[in-house]
């Protein structure tokens, strides 16, 4: 019985060579070309994916086989029935992307944003650090998701659009 790696949903053999970036498995293995490979450093967040639906990581940065029996969702696993995630439509609404490179990164960043918030995990900027829950302001979203870069600098569209979603979905 071989080790596998459930990605959107499906389960996938791990690749037999332990060193196989979790990026690479996605985009040279399995041809899911959303995840994009920005810096291969860890430094841009283009790579960013999610991990049991709440945890993000930098998928360059990871092993597949560190992800062994756990799920992972890139990009291509938010949409639903043929339906783009509300937040994908969100950055839409809001020009949140201008060559839609870091795109798949920025949204997956914000989708475990939102899971930080839920459990009341503070970020630098966070004014009350004993508050059972975290508000979501610009600051907040902005210090969050420093970790994505946009060289297209379609921040503002970025910060509308997540702080339009996640308020919706109050923590």
């Amino acid at each position: 019985m071989s080790a596998t790696i459930t990605i959107n949903g499906a389960p996938v053999p791990l690749p037999a060579d332990p060193r196989v970036s979790l990026l690479d498995m996605l985009r040279e293995t399995l041809h899911l070309s959303g995840t994009k490979k920005g810096c291969n450093q860890g430094a841009c967040g283009a790579c960013t994916v999610l991990v049991d639906g709440e945890q993000r990581i930098l998928s360059c940065l990871a092993l597949a086989v560190q992800y062994e029996g756990r799920a992972i969702t890139s990009i291509e696993g938010l949409a639903a029935d043929g339906a783009l995630h509300p937040l994908q439509q969100a950055f839409i609404a809001h020009d949140g992307f201008q060559c839609g490179y870091c795109t798949p990164g920025q949204i997956c960043s914000a989708l475990g944003m939102a899971a930080e918030l839920r459990r009341g995990v503070p970020s630098y900027v966070t004014e009350d650090l004993a508050a059972e829950t975290v508000e979501l302001n610009h600051d907040e979203v902005r210090e969050r998701m420093s970790g994505n870069l946009c060289r297209c600098g379609a921040y503002n569209g970025i910060v509308d659009a997540v702080t339009e979603h996640h308020g919706k979905e109050a923590p």
